[in-house]
């Protein structure tokens, strides 16, 4: 494709925004239109009372994915954001008052493991020798290329085999890991990109070793922020942005002798019909084939097949503020119920609310202040619950559940809590359905089983349509930033029609290896 092509990127998460700049950086006209009024996607930020909530993602791995976009734009990212490292990454909070805290110290975190369940120490180091065998070959290797041929999966298979992927990251930590807390603390981690642990492959065990190398970090002001330098680095480059703009329909023509029809414009909701030569598709990946797409232009990405698929679980989500600050309370703290399997069971398989709940709580105001006014805390606290195949009436059940999380929170690490609140607000399954138009109100679109993994989750490019591609959650090599962001790269690559000899993930392992890490 030529270089002075127009290119419509539609929707503006980490994903969307990356791939705008990279491609814009390349000489390509790009328009990114947004169906909200701010930029953000899942990374919207809210404002209120003199707060600042980030919406979405906050958790940064990999922090030079971030480094990558500004370098591709000529930028620096120490010019638009300061982004710093969190310690500890996360506290989890056990039911029976025990807390565990990791970070990436390898002799500290032997250190914490033996104190914590003594018997587990040779485990411990033999699952991170594995996990790291796992990260090179499913993140150094894969996560930034695309697989769009059956040849693609083949040809890494008997990789994937000897690594064990047809495990679950749960019996994955279990071959290890004897202390039924520490198989937790090890195994959270798929539920940060809508994976159950006892279903989501084992190659997913690889985001904690990628903790563990790059760290754990915050971007002051929030992610926010990152969303507001990438916007800001894309128009510096000359793109434009649109906000307020859903699209309705992408323009497809079946009259071209190639064998597949091919995309020529994107058509707003408000009528208008902007042309382009290609369309990159940052919204959930289920809703543009069944809402965007006309159906006989889709053979192999029908409504049957995105109806088939698993998707991921949804969450509830409280914003809040408080006029006093928890000090003890971490930047990232996860408190867990007395059940996990069963609680898990409830969310994804039976998809009933259980009787317990387990969370993640972030404190942004623990590590940058500017998040809450002086003498204040900002929270946000998220639940797993069901997808809106649940059947789940939100409306009525919204408020009661609200009261049952606040209540734990007050238990377990927060008291006076709700008396402390001065504003909030709420994000439900239905929010996600409607608001953030995901199918099904699945807060990280396809759950992450190895069936819908690689090649066999929606691809990059569409099989159905020339010049229709996507970047985000729903596509590989999935959810959480540094999925995403990969996506975008992945995206450019094909569309510059460039094979990459050697990516900069590459380069950053070696450097790992040759530092001896």
């Amino acid at each position: 494709m030529s270089n002075s092509a127009k290119i419509v990127v539609i929707g503006s998460g980490f994903a969307g925004l990356a791939a705008a700049v990279r491609l814009q950086a390349r000489g390509y006209q790009v328009e990114l239109i947004e169906a909200r009024d701010q930029l953000g996607g899942r990374a919207y930020v809210y404002r209120q009372h003199g707060f600042t909530f980030d919406g979405g993602p906050t958790v940064i791995t990999a922090p030079f994915l971030i480094d990558e976009v500004f370098h591709a734009a000529g930028r620096r990212t120490e010019d638009y954001v300061k982004i710093v490292p969190v310690d500890p990454f996360y506290r989890i909070e056990f039911h029976d008052g025990r807390a565990f805290e990791y970070n990436g110290d390898g002799p500290e975190m032997e250190r914490r493991v033996a104190a914590f369940a003594p018997g587990d120490l040779d485990g411990y180091r033999r699952m991170i020798h594995h996990a790291k065998a796992i990260f090179e070959k499913g993140f150094v290797e894969l996560a930034d290329k695309p697989f769009l041929r059956i040849r693609d999966m083949l040809r890494i298979a008997p990789d994937l085999a000897r690594l064990g992927a047809q495990r679950t990251v749960y019996g994955f930590v279990s071959r290890y890991i004897k202390d039924p807390m520490l198989r937790r603390v090890f195994s959270f981690h798929p539920l940060l990109v809508g994976g159950n642990p006892f279903q989501t492959t084992s190659i997913y065990a690889l985001i904690h070793y990628l903790e563990r190398q790059w760290g754990v970090h915050y971007a002051m002001g929030g992610t926010g922020a990152i969303v507001s330098a990438f916007g800001r680095v894309f128009e510096e480059l000359g793109g434009r942005i649109r906000l307020s703009s859903p699209a309705a329909k992408i323009l497809v023509s079946a009259d071209n002798s190639s064998k597949r029809p091919r995309v020529i414009g994107v058509q707003l909701r408000s009528g208008e019909v902007i042309e382009c030569d290609a369309v990159v598709s940052n919204a959930d990946v289920a809703n543009t084939y069944r809402k965007l797409v006309a159906p006989e232009f889709r053979k192999k990405n029908t409504d049957r097949r995105m109806e088939r698929m698993r998707y991921s679980m949804s969450l509830f989500v409280i914003y809040f503020g408080t006029r006093r600050q928890y000090h003890s309370v971490k930047h990232h703290t996860i408190i867990l119920s007395e059940s996990y399997r069963e609680l898990l069971h409830d969310i994804f398989n039976r998809k009933t609310l259980s009787d317990d709940v387990s969370l993640y709580l972030h404190r942004p105001s623990a590590t940058d202040p500017s998040m809450a006014p002086p003498g204040c805390d900002s929270f946000y606290v998220l639940a797993p619950v069901p997808n809106q195949l649940s059947g789940i009436d939100w409306a009525a059940h919204a408020r009661p559940f609200r009261d049952r999380v606040l209540l734990e929170l007050e238990r377990r690490c927060m008291p006076g809590l709700r008396d402390s609140i001065v504003t909030e607000r709420l994000l439900t399954p239905l929010d996600f359905e409607t608001t953030l138009d995901s199918f099904r109100g699945a807060a990280f679109s396809f759950e992450p089983v190895f069936t819908q993994s690689a090649w066999f989750r929606p691809h990059n490019a569409s099989e159905d349509i020339e010049h229709l591609y996507f970047a985000g959650a729903g596509t590989h090599p999935g959810a959480g930033i540094p999925g995403v962001l990969s996506s975008a790269k992945i995206v450019e690559n094909l569309i510059v029609g460039r094979a990459s000899a050697r990516s900069e993930l590459q380069i950053r392992s070696e450097e790992v290896i040759h530092a001896g890490g």
